[in-house]
């Protein structure tokens, strides 16, 4: 970072209205849609609240799993938009159940909607969203999927697994910016977003998104758009479809299983089983006599990007980052050997 040049980021040019929708129909292509890509000039946590606002309403009942902040936030922002909420609450900072998630669509036949998310690099662990989305599709629920921390990391088609809307940000696995996010609409949510009752003049606002870009042709986005983010998430997917989505999910999946080969070594238990783990960080419970803070103080040092889980039972696990360009053996190895050094201190 010493020869960074921050003033050279002044005075970019324009991104050309006419590339805009070239970028979202990369991103369709990356989440696996045939529907609409909509972008969001925003972090993606303004994506997930701006879903949110668009399809929650008074008289919907929706399903919403949570197994971090994010699943509560999401919960709240429904409920705010005037819908009733039914939340499955796994274990703390444990993936959910496909048997606790058809037990309750069963117990609530009236509900309209189920929201999950994929990967929580909070914790570290992905729901099983193969076995979950199918139960929702069968009877006829329309499924939101937080795929921000999964896609990239993980594979996922979401018009094959079932998913009507899908939010993602570029800047986890994919290594883009994290200013821009996106929000993938099926021609069967825009029957639930797009009504007579639906929040307009809004930045949490789809519709407006609709009538204001797609409608209009899908020229210069709306507002005063922001050529930074537009350049870098170019410039992001330009390496991505140069890697290849297989490729980087392999990457990811290879880091992961490193680390977790390195934990082993060290007579360290990751957090959840493979099976249940995320491919974007790594996490494990700090043994009981091991000084929390003292121990992440010191992998700190060595890397800032060890840090604690996020949410409640997260609080004791450290996580062992190797996402987007991370998602390399070296990183891995350094990290694990900067974990054995502290632990022998």
């Amino acid at each position: 970072m010493n020869d960074f040049d921050s003033a050279r980021l002044l005075d970019p040019p324009a991104f050309p209205a006419d590339r805009v929708a070239g970028l979202a129909d990369r991103l369709a292509a990356l989440i696996g849609s045939s529907g609409d890509v909509l972008l969001i000039q925003a972090e993606a946590v303004v994506a997930l609240e701006a879903i949110a606002a668009s399809l929650g309403r008074p008289g919907l009942k929706a399903i919403n799993i949570v197994t971090s902040p994010y699943g509560v936030w999401f919960g709240r922002w429904l409920r705010r938009a005037g819908a009733s909420v039914v939340e499955i609450r796994a274990e703390a900072a444990r993936p959910v159940s496909a048997r606790a998630v058809a037990a309750t669509l069963d117990a609530h036949p009236d509900a309209k909607l189920l929201a999950v998310v994929y990967a929580e690099s909070a914790s570290g662990i992905r729901n099983p969203i193969d076995a979950i989305l199918p139960l929702a599709r069968e009877r006829g629920l329309l499924t939101v999927v937080d795929a921000v921390a999964s896609l990239g990391g993980h594979a996922f088609a979401a018009e094959a697994m079932g998913a009507d809307v899908v939010a993602i940000g570029p800047q986890k696995a994919l290594a883009g910016p994290a200013g821009i996010s996106a929000v993938a609409v099926s021609e069967r949510a825009w029957s639930h977003i797009d009504r007579p009752d639906a929040p307009h003049t809004s930045t949490l606002s789809l519709v407006d998104q609709k009538r204001l870009w797609l409608d209009a042709g899908r020229g210069a986005l709306p507002g005063t758009p922001a050529p930074l983010e537009l350049w870098a998430l170019a410039a992001a997917l330009d390496r991505v479809e140069a890697e290849g989505m297989d490729s980087i999910v392999n990457r990811h999946a290879e880091a992961a299983a490193a680390a977790r080969d390195g934990l082993h070594a060290l007579g360290l238990t990751p957090w959840v089983s493979a099976v249940e783990a995320s491919h974007l960080v790594t996490t494990f419970a700090v043994p009981a006599d091991v000084n929390t803070e003292l121990l992440l103080e010191r992998l700190r040092a060595c890397d800032p990007e060890f840090s604690l889980g996020v949410g409640p039972g997260a609080e004791r696990l450290i996580r062992l980052n190797h996402t987007g360009r991370r998602a390399d053996p070296a990183v891995v190895h350094a990290m694990i050997s900067a974990l054995a050094s502290a632990l022998n201190r």
